[in-house]
Protein backbone atom coordinates (compact mmCIF):
# COMPACT_ATOMS: atom_id res chain seq x y z
CA UNK A 1 0.00 0.00 0.00
CA UNK A 2 1.10 3.10 -0.56
CA UNK A 3 1.22 6.18 1.66
CA UNK A 4 -1.99 8.00 0.76
CA UNK A 5 -4.59 8.11 3.02
CA UNK A 6 -5.90 4.40 3.26
CA UNK A 7 -9.62 3.17 2.91
CA UNK A 8 -9.88 0.50 5.10
CA UNK A 9 -13.18 -1.39 5.12
CA UNK A 10 -13.66 -3.66 8.83
CA UNK A 11 -16.49 -6.47 8.03
CA UNK A 12 -18.55 -7.42 10.64
CA UNK A 13 -21.76 -9.68 11.21
CA UNK A 14 -22.05 -11.35 14.00
CA UNK A 15 -22.15 -10.36 17.79
CA UNK A 16 -18.36 -11.74 18.16
CA UNK A 17 -17.37 -9.65 15.62
CA UNK A 18 -18.45 -6.10 17.53
CA UNK A 19 -16.25 -7.04 20.57
CA UNK A 20 -13.23 -7.14 17.94
CA UNK A 21 -14.17 -4.44 15.93
CA UNK A 22 -14.66 -1.96 18.65
CA UNK A 23 -10.85 -1.58 20.04
CA UNK A 24 -10.07 -1.76 16.30
CA UNK A 25 -12.28 1.49 15.89
CA UNK A 26 -11.03 3.32 18.39
CA UNK A 27 -7.44 3.25 17.40
CA UNK A 28 -8.07 3.95 13.75
CA UNK A 29 -9.48 7.32 14.99
CA UNK A 30 -6.46 8.02 16.46
CA UNK A 31 -5.03 9.29 13.10
CA UNK A 32 -7.79 10.87 10.83
CA UNK A 33 -4.54 11.66 8.39
CA UNK A 34 -3.54 8.37 7.44
CA UNK A 35 -7.03 6.17 7.87
CA UNK A 36 -10.44 6.35 6.40
CA UNK A 37 -11.85 3.11 8.43
CA UNK A 38 -15.45 2.52 7.54
CA UNK A 39 -17.26 -0.16 9.61
CA UNK A 40 -19.44 -2.56 6.81
CA UNK A 41 -22.07 -4.81 8.90
CA UNK A 42 -23.96 -7.65 6.86
CA UNK A 43 -26.52 -7.96 9.23
CA UNK A 44 -25.62 -11.82 9.47
CA UNK A 45 -26.84 -10.83 13.18
CA UNK A 46 -30.31 -9.13 13.01
CA UNK A 47 -31.67 -9.16 16.13
CA UNK A 48 -31.45 -5.80 18.03
CA UNK A 49 -30.57 -7.30 21.69
CA UNK A 50 -27.75 -9.33 19.34
CA UNK A 51 -26.53 -6.51 17.05
CA UNK A 52 -27.67 -2.82 17.76
CA UNK A 53 -27.10 -3.23 21.78
CA UNK A 54 -23.41 -4.08 20.92
CA UNK A 55 -22.45 -1.04 19.19
CA UNK A 56 -24.89 1.10 21.28
CA UNK A 57 -22.63 -0.76 24.43
CA UNK A 58 -19.28 -0.79 22.96
CA UNK A 59 -19.38 2.64 21.70
CA UNK A 60 -18.73 1.42 18.55
CA UNK A 61 -19.66 4.25 15.90
CA UNK A 62 -23.04 3.46 13.79
CA UNK A 63 -21.83 1.26 10.85
CA UNK A 64 -21.06 3.28 7.57
CA UNK A 65 -22.73 0.41 5.68
CA UNK A 66 -25.43 -1.94 6.39
CA UNK A 67 -26.03 -5.09 4.03
CA UNK A 68 -29.04 -6.28 6.25
CA UNK A 69 -28.53 -9.54 4.65
CA UNK A 70 -30.49 -11.69 7.62
CA UNK A 71 -30.47 -15.02 8.44
CA UNK A 72 -30.73 -18.71 6.05
CA UNK A 73 -28.40 -21.75 4.79
CA UNK A 74 -24.37 -21.23 5.30
CA UNK A 75 -24.35 -21.11 0.71
CA UNK A 76 -27.21 -18.70 1.05
CA UNK A 77 -26.06 -16.63 3.91
CA UNK A 78 -22.23 -16.52 2.23
CA UNK A 79 -23.71 -16.35 -0.95
CA UNK A 80 -25.92 -12.99 -0.37
CA UNK A 81 -23.20 -11.32 1.58
CA UNK A 82 -20.93 -11.48 -1.80
CA UNK A 83 -23.21 -10.72 -4.01
CA UNK A 84 -24.04 -7.23 -1.94
CA UNK A 85 -20.30 -6.68 -0.65
CA UNK A 86 -18.85 -6.87 -4.16
CA UNK A 87 -20.97 -3.85 -5.59
CA UNK A 88 -19.63 -2.10 -2.24
CA UNK A 89 -15.93 -2.90 -3.17
CA UNK A 90 -16.44 -1.44 -6.56
CA UNK A 91 -18.11 1.37 -5.39
CA UNK A 92 -15.49 2.28 -2.30
CA UNK A 93 -12.25 1.54 -3.68
CA UNK A 94 -10.75 0.10 -0.52
CA UNK A 95 -7.21 0.07 0.01
CA UNK A 96 -7.45 -3.47 2.24
CA UNK A 97 -10.24 -5.47 3.62
CA UNK A 98 -10.11 -5.79 7.41
CA UNK A 99 -11.96 -9.52 8.35
CA UNK A 100 -12.67 -10.81 11.88
CA UNK A 101 -12.96 -14.33 13.36
CA UNK A 102 -14.85 -17.13 11.85
CA UNK A 103 -18.19 -16.25 10.72
CA UNK A 104 -19.91 -16.23 7.56
CA UNK A 105 -19.43 -12.79 6.79
CA UNK A 106 -15.67 -13.31 7.46
CA UNK A 107 -14.97 -16.04 4.57
CA UNK A 108 -18.20 -14.22 2.30
CA UNK A 109 -15.56 -10.62 2.18
CA UNK A 110 -12.21 -12.69 1.90
CA UNK A 111 -13.50 -14.10 -0.80
CA UNK A 112 -14.80 -11.07 -2.68
CA UNK A 113 -11.59 -8.81 -2.26
CA UNK A 114 -9.38 -11.63 -3.57
CA UNK A 115 -11.35 -11.83 -6.29
CA UNK A 116 -10.77 -8.14 -6.75
CA UNK A 117 -7.57 -8.11 -5.82
CA UNK A 118 -7.68 -6.15 -2.20
CA UNK A 119 -5.35 -6.99 0.25
CA UNK A 120 -7.03 -8.38 3.23
CA UNK A 121 -6.18 -8.38 6.62
CA UNK A 122 -7.33 -11.15 8.97
CA UNK A 123 -7.62 -10.54 12.98
CA UNK A 124 -7.46 -13.50 14.83
CA UNK A 125 -5.77 -15.70 12.09
CA UNK A 126 -4.48 -19.09 12.69
CA UNK A 127 -7.04 -20.74 15.06
CA UNK A 128 -7.77 -24.26 14.15
CA UNK A 129 -10.17 -26.98 15.97
CA UNK A 130 -8.90 -29.44 13.59
CA UNK A 131 -12.44 -30.19 13.35
CA UNK A 132 -13.81 -29.69 9.84
CA UNK A 133 -17.46 -30.40 10.57
CA UNK A 134 -17.43 -27.52 12.23
CA UNK A 135 -18.60 -24.29 10.15
CA UNK A 136 -16.73 -22.02 11.57
CA UNK A 137 -13.07 -24.32 10.60
CA UNK A 138 -13.77 -24.25 7.36
CA UNK A 139 -14.27 -20.47 7.62
CA UNK A 140 -10.69 -19.93 8.99
CA UNK A 141 -9.38 -22.04 6.86
CA UNK A 142 -10.11 -20.68 3.45
CA UNK A 143 -10.17 -16.91 5.17
CA UNK A 144 -6.25 -17.62 6.44
CA UNK A 145 -5.34 -19.01 3.07
CA UNK A 146 -6.00 -16.57 0.83
CA UNK A 147 -5.69 -13.13 3.46
CA UNK A 148 -2.18 -11.12 2.43
CA UNK A 149 -1.94 -10.36 6.46
CA UNK A 150 -2.57 -12.63 9.02
CA UNK A 151 -2.93 -11.20 12.81
CA UNK A 152 -2.50 -13.99 15.21
CA UNK A 153 -3.87 -14.42 19.01
CA UNK A 154 -1.10 -16.61 20.17
CA UNK A 155 1.48 -18.71 19.18
CA UNK A 156 0.17 -21.72 18.23
CA UNK A 157 -1.64 -19.24 15.09
CA UNK A 158 1.57 -19.08 13.64
CA UNK A 159 2.29 -22.67 13.66
CA UNK A 160 -0.54 -23.26 12.24
CA UNK A 161 -0.23 -21.14 9.40
CA UNK A 162 3.25 -22.07 8.71
CA UNK A 163 2.36 -25.81 8.41
CA UNK A 164 -0.27 -24.69 6.16
CA UNK A 165 2.34 -22.92 3.90
CA UNK A 166 1.56 -19.42 4.86
CA UNK A 167 4.62 -17.15 4.70
CA UNK A 168 6.54 -16.55 7.64
CA UNK A 169 6.72 -12.55 6.19
CA UNK A 170 2.59 -12.47 6.16
CA UNK A 171 2.14 -13.60 9.96
CA UNK A 172 2.39 -11.03 12.64
CA UNK A 173 1.42 -12.58 16.47
CA UNK A 174 -0.68 -9.62 17.80
CA UNK A 175 -2.36 -11.17 20.79
CA UNK A 176 -6.07 -11.47 21.33
CA UNK A 177 -7.89 -8.75 20.01
CA UNK A 178 -11.14 -9.39 22.40
CA UNK A 179 -8.79 -9.07 25.50
CA UNK A 180 -8.66 -5.28 24.15
CA UNK A 181 -12.44 -5.34 25.01
CA UNK A 182 -12.58 -6.75 27.82
CA UNK A 183 -9.53 -4.55 29.46
CA UNK A 184 -11.42 -1.48 28.20
CA UNK A 185 -14.83 -2.46 29.86
CA UNK A 186 -14.15 -4.30 32.51
CA UNK A 187 -14.53 -1.39 35.12
CA UNK A 188 -17.85 -0.15 33.36
CA UNK A 189 -19.34 -3.84 33.12
CA UNK A 190 -18.11 -3.91 37.36
CA UNK A 191 -20.31 -1.06 38.15
CA UNK A 192 -24.18 -2.30 36.28
CA UNK A 193 -26.52 -3.59 39.07
CA UNK A 194 -27.15 -7.25 37.24
CA UNK A 195 -26.67 -9.50 39.92
CA UNK A 196 -29.72 -8.30 42.35
CA UNK A 197 -31.79 -8.25 39.58
CA UNK A 198 -31.09 -11.50 39.08
CA UNK A 199 -31.30 -12.22 42.87
CA UNK A 200 -27.74 -13.97 42.65
CA UNK A 201 -25.00 -13.41 44.65
CA UNK A 202 -21.38 -13.06 43.67
CA UNK A 203 -19.57 -16.63 43.52
CA UNK A 204 -22.80 -18.54 44.31
CA UNK A 205 -23.87 -19.28 40.95
CA UNK A 206 -22.66 -20.64 37.36
CA UNK A 207 -22.96 -19.44 34.35
CA UNK A 208 -24.25 -21.23 31.03
CA UNK A 209 -23.83 -20.44 27.35
CA UNK A 210 -25.08 -22.73 24.25
CA UNK A 211 -25.18 -22.19 20.65
CA UNK A 212 -23.29 -24.49 18.06
CA UNK A 213 -25.47 -26.41 16.09
CA UNK A 214 -23.28 -29.81 17.04
CA UNK A 215 -24.56 -29.26 20.31
CA UNK A 216 -28.43 -27.43 20.34
CA UNK A 217 -29.37 -29.18 17.43
CA UNK A 218 -29.25 -32.48 18.86
CA UNK A 219 -31.24 -34.00 20.91
CA UNK A 220 -28.91 -36.43 22.42
CA UNK A 221 -26.12 -34.36 23.03
CA UNK A 222 -28.66 -32.04 24.91
CA UNK A 223 -29.90 -34.30 26.82
CA UNK A 224 -26.48 -35.82 27.86
CA UNK A 225 -25.56 -32.29 28.97
CA UNK A 226 -28.66 -31.70 31.03
CA UNK A 227 -28.25 -34.53 32.62
CA UNK A 228 -25.46 -33.06 34.33
CA UNK A 229 -26.58 -29.81 34.73
CA UNK A 230 -29.00 -31.18 36.63
CA UNK A 231 -26.67 -32.76 38.93
CA UNK A 232 -24.70 -29.44 39.08
CA UNK A 233 -28.01 -27.26 39.19
CA UNK A 234 -28.92 -29.17 43.09
CA UNK A 235 -25.45 -27.65 43.93
CA UNK A 236 -25.17 -24.47 42.62
CA UNK A 237 -28.22 -22.73 40.75
CA UNK A 238 -26.97 -22.00 36.60
CA UNK A 239 -27.84 -18.78 35.41
CA UNK A 240 -28.93 -19.39 30.91
CA UNK A 241 -28.81 -16.41 29.08
CA UNK A 242 -30.85 -18.25 25.93
CA UNK A 243 -30.19 -17.56 22.57
CA UNK A 244 -34.10 -17.61 20.44
CA UNK A 245 -32.66 -20.14 18.46
CA UNK A 246 -31.47 -22.20 21.18
CA UNK A 247 -34.48 -21.46 23.30
CA UNK A 248 -36.65 -23.42 20.63
CA UNK A 249 -34.69 -26.45 20.22
CA UNK A 250 -34.66 -26.61 24.42
CA UNK A 251 -38.72 -26.44 23.64
CA UNK A 252 -38.68 -29.06 21.41
CA UNK A 253 -36.43 -31.56 23.45
CA UNK A 254 -39.02 -30.37 26.77
CA UNK A 255 -35.70 -28.71 28.55
CA UNK A 256 -37.23 -25.51 29.25
CA UNK A 257 -38.01 -26.42 33.08
CA UNK A 258 -35.28 -27.90 34.46
CA UNK A 259 -34.65 -27.11 38.46
CA UNK A 260 -31.59 -25.54 39.65
CA UNK A 261 -31.54 -24.20 36.17
CA UNK A 262 -33.13 -20.14 35.06
CA UNK A 263 -33.26 -19.26 31.59
CA UNK A 264 -32.64 -15.89 31.23
CA UNK A 265 -33.08 -13.52 27.91
CA UNK A 266 -30.14 -12.74 26.08
CA UNK A 267 -27.48 -9.99 27.42
CA UNK A 268 -25.53 -7.07 26.01
CA UNK A 269 -22.13 -7.64 26.28
CA UNK A 270 -21.55 -5.59 29.48
CA UNK A 271 -24.54 -6.98 31.64
CA UNK A 272 -23.07 -10.88 30.09
CA UNK A 273 -19.15 -9.59 31.55
CA UNK A 274 -20.50 -8.54 34.60
CA UNK A 275 -22.27 -12.05 35.15
CA UNK A 276 -19.42 -14.10 34.13
CA UNK A 277 -17.15 -11.80 36.40
CA UNK A 278 -19.01 -12.84 39.36
CA UNK A 279 -19.91 -16.19 38.64
CA UNK A 280 -17.57 -19.30 40.41
CA UNK A 281 -17.39 -20.78 37.00
CA UNK A 282 -18.77 -21.37 33.56
CA UNK A 283 -20.02 -23.89 30.74
CA UNK A 284 -20.09 -23.11 27.63
CA UNK A 285 -18.98 -24.20 24.01
CA UNK A 286 -17.94 -20.77 22.91
CA UNK A 287 -15.26 -19.68 21.47
CA UNK A 288 -14.51 -16.18 22.91
CA UNK A 289 -15.64 -17.48 26.09
CA UNK A 290 -12.97 -19.84 26.36
CA UNK A 291 -10.45 -16.19 26.49
CA UNK A 292 -12.59 -14.14 28.47
CA UNK A 293 -12.70 -16.18 31.38
CA UNK A 294 -8.53 -16.88 30.93
CA UNK A 295 -8.49 -13.25 31.29
CA UNK A 296 -10.84 -12.93 34.13
CA UNK A 297 -9.02 -16.32 36.18
CA UNK A 298 -12.62 -18.02 36.13
CA UNK A 299 -12.82 -21.54 35.63
CA UNK A 300 -14.26 -22.50 32.93
CA UNK A 301 -16.42 -26.04 31.40
CA UNK A 302 -16.12 -26.13 27.85
CA UNK A 303 -18.88 -28.56 26.00
CA UNK A 304 -16.87 -29.47 23.22
CA UNK A 305 -14.66 -31.58 22.55
CA UNK A 306 -11.58 -29.56 20.13
CA UNK A 307 -10.85 -26.09 20.53
CA UNK A 308 -9.47 -23.78 18.41
CA UNK A 309 -7.73 -21.49 21.62
CA UNK A 310 -5.69 -24.32 22.61
CA UNK A 311 -3.56 -21.77 24.87
CA UNK A 312 -6.68 -21.59 27.47
CA UNK A 313 -6.05 -25.21 28.18
CA UNK A 314 -2.02 -24.91 28.29
CA UNK A 315 -1.94 -21.31 30.05
CA UNK A 316 -5.64 -20.46 30.83
CA UNK A 317 -8.18 -21.99 33.38
CA UNK A 318 -10.23 -23.88 30.14
CA UNK A 319 -10.61 -27.75 30.48
CA UNK A 320 -12.82 -29.27 27.68
CA UNK A 321 -15.93 -31.81 28.76
CA UNK A 322 -17.64 -31.96 25.52
CA UNK A 323 -21.11 -33.94 26.19
CA UNK A 324 -19.91 -36.34 28.92
CA UNK A 325 -21.90 -36.15 31.83
CA UNK A 326 -19.50 -38.14 34.41
CA UNK A 327 -17.05 -35.32 33.01
CA UNK A 328 -18.96 -32.04 33.48
CA UNK A 329 -20.23 -32.74 36.54
CA UNK A 330 -16.35 -34.56 38.29
CA UNK A 331 -14.90 -30.99 37.16
CA UNK A 332 -17.91 -28.98 38.48
CA UNK A 333 -17.53 -30.91 41.98
CA UNK A 334 -13.49 -30.18 41.61
CA UNK A 335 -14.63 -26.13 41.82
CA UNK A 336 -17.18 -26.63 44.19
CA UNK A 337 -14.60 -28.13 46.25
CA UNK A 338 -12.08 -25.29 45.69
CA UNK A 339 -9.91 -27.32 43.41
CA UNK A 340 -10.21 -24.87 40.17
CA UNK A 341 -7.90 -24.79 37.61
CA UNK A 342 -5.52 -22.02 37.72
CA UNK A 343 -4.29 -20.04 35.16
CA UNK A 344 -1.74 -17.55 33.79
CA UNK A 345 -2.38 -14.69 31.09
CA UNK A 346 -0.38 -15.63 27.29
CA UNK A 347 2.09 -13.59 26.22
CA UNK A 348 0.15 -10.44 24.33
CA UNK A 349 -3.24 -10.76 26.03
CA UNK A 350 -2.51 -7.24 27.49
CA UNK A 351 -5.76 -4.66 25.82
CA UNK A 352 -2.92 -3.27 22.79
CA UNK A 353 -3.30 -6.25 20.43
CA UNK A 354 -5.35 -3.24 18.50
CA UNK A 355 -2.23 -0.51 18.63
CA UNK A 356 0.11 -2.99 16.65
CA UNK A 357 -2.02 -4.01 14.73
CA UNK A 358 -2.60 -0.39 13.48
CA UNK A 359 0.94 0.57 14.16
CA UNK A 360 1.50 -2.53 11.65
CA UNK A 361 -0.98 -1.35 8.86
CA UNK A 362 0.96 2.42 9.37
CA UNK A 363 3.88 0.65 8.20
CA UNK A 364 2.79 -0.59 5.15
Amino acid sequence: MSKKRKKIISVVGARPNFMKVAPMSREFAKYPKQFQHLILHTGQHYDANMSKVFFEELSIPKPDIYLGIGSGGHGEQTGKIMIEFEKICVQEKPDLILVYGDVNSTVAAALVAVKLHIPIGHVEAGLRSFDRAMPEEINRILTDSISDYLFTPSPDGDVNLRKEGVAKNKIFMVGDIMVDSLVFNRKKAAKLSVLPSLNLSPGAYALLTLHRPSNVDSQENMSRIFKALKVIGKKIPIVFPVHPRTKKMLDRFGLTKVPGIELVSPLGYLEFLNLMMNCKFVLSDSGGIQEETTVLGIPCLTLRDTTERPITLTHGTNTLVWHNPKKIIAEANKILRGQAKKGRLPDFWDGKTAKRIVKILKGL
